[in-house]
Formats: structure tokens, C-alpha cells, sequence
């Protein structure tokens, strides 16, 4: 999978050299590139924004750098391959797990991080010429910019990618991939500051310990997130 990325901070992405996703990129699996939207700026000053039509508090990113970035990226990228741009915004779709999962399918991905007010909406109306756009939010609140969210995008993404982690099964047993949280996890020691683990855990008995799991999601998810319970299981 190939990720371009395109901000005004480029060193914000360093952190993706690291981890399994560095390990990733050096193996091959991930392309990662991370590109300086000011690099397509023709002023002395680079300027990537500027005051709004119709007044308000705020500037809102210019789009001749933006549209630029992205005609540059899609070029490179060949006609073979339509990218997906996809812009994190408040006013976009909420990132799921599922969403993830569709997403790592895309054999070609472009992060826009808008800053300020947000970007000039005919960037996302140009985009869409050149490959399918997507306004994803990562929750109802709203950050300084687009780089946070890109970045839990890219690793929520990045690490399904097949050869990204190394037990493909602990992808299975993660919250959210049944509608359900993750039950909780123990390792040695068996006893600890007066706590222990639970008894059905050292049975052996694998059926039991997985019907204890599944329990264990069950109730953990109607206490902490009952949106995602059927009514009937709630």
C-alpha cells in the first residue's frame, strides 16, 4: 500500500519510521511519503491561507498549493491507480474499525491535514476528478488540525495491512472487530499486590475460557459503550 501524506508540519510524521509500522516500510509492505504542502507555494512568504469569503474569525487554506499537491501526487502515482483522498475533518464520516478495513483495500491512500478554518471546499470538488474523496472524523470534537487524526488513521490501517504484526490472529480478538470491547488481558504473575488473575484462566479448559471472554466483552461493552449493543442485549 502506498500513503502519501501532505501537511505544513512533515515532521510530525517522523514517529511512522518507528514501531511495526517503520518496520513495515523498511520491509517494503507500507510506501509511506510525507510531503510539504508549502513546497508548492510561489511566495516569498509560502503562504498556504488566507482570509474568508463572506468574513468570519479564522483564515482558510488556499487552494492553488492544495490543488497542486494533489494533481503532483496523482500523476506520480500513474493512471493505473486512482488514490482515495481522504481529509480529516469534524464534518466528516466517524472512523471506525470497519472503515479500516475497507480502507486498507485501497491500494493507494492521500491524507490532506487541513489547519485553521479547514481547506477551500472546491479542493475536495477538484480531488474528486482525479480519485474518490472522503471527509473522515475521528469523534465529535475538534482538533488544531489534520495531522492527529491522519496519523491514527495511517497505524488503525497500516496494522492490518497482512505482514504488518506478526500474530495475524491477535487482530481477530481486538476491540471493536465483533461490535464488542476487548476483554481484559493477564500475564504472569499469577498473583499480584494482592490481586489475582482469574481462576478459569488457569483451568485450561479452552472452551470455558472462551465463553468467560466472550462474557467478559459482553458485559465490558454494556457498561462502557452500550451504542454498540443490540437493543435486545443491553
Amino acid at each position: 500500500m502506498r500513503v502519501d501524506v501532505v501537511t505544513i508540519f512533515p515532521s510530525f510524521f517522523d514517529v511512522l519510521g518507528v514501531s511495526l509500522l517503520g518496520k513495515a516500510r523498511e520491509r517494503g509492505i507500507l510506501d509511506v511519503r510525507v510531503h510539504d504542502l508549502r513546497a508548492w507555494t510561489h511566495d516569498r512568504h509560502r503562504t498556504v491561507d488566507d482570509t474568508p469569503y463572506g468574513g468570519g474569525a479564522g483564515m482558510v487554506m488556499k487552494p492553488e498549493p492544495w490543488g497542486e499537491a494533489l494533481d503532483a501526487i496523482a500523476t506520480d502515482a500513474g493512471a493505473d491507480a486512482a488514490p482515495t483522498f481522504i481529509f480529516p475533518s469534524p464534518a466528516g464520516e466517524v472512523f471506525t474499525q470497519s472503515l479500516a478495513r475497507e480502507l486498507v483495500q485501497e491500494p493507494h491512500l492521500v491524507f490532506g491535514c487541513g489547519r485553521y478554518e479547514g481547506i477551500d471546499e472546491r479542493v475536495f470538488e477538484e480531488a474528486a476528478v482525479r480519485g474518490r474523496v472522503r471527509l473522515i472524523s475521528l469523534g465529535d470534537y475538534v482538533l488544531n488540525g489534520g495531522e492527529v487524526a491522519a496519523m491514527a488513521m495511517i497505524e488503525a490501517i497500516g496494522r492490518l495491512i497482512p505482514g504488518v504484526v506478526g500474530n495475524p490472529d491477535s487482530l481477530v480478538e481486538e476491540s471493536h472487530e465483533e461490535g464488542l470491547l476487548e476483554y481484559p488481558s493477564y500475564t504472569k504473575p499469577a498473583h499480584w499486590r494482592g490481586r489475582s488473575v482469574p481462576e478459569i484462566l488457569l483451568s485450561g479448559n479452552h472452551g470455558a475460557i472462551a465463553a468467560w471472554r466472550h462474557q467478559q466483552q459482553v458485559e465490558r461493552t454494556r457498561a462502557r459503550r452500550p451504542d454498540l449493543l443490540p437493543d435486545e442485549t443491553v
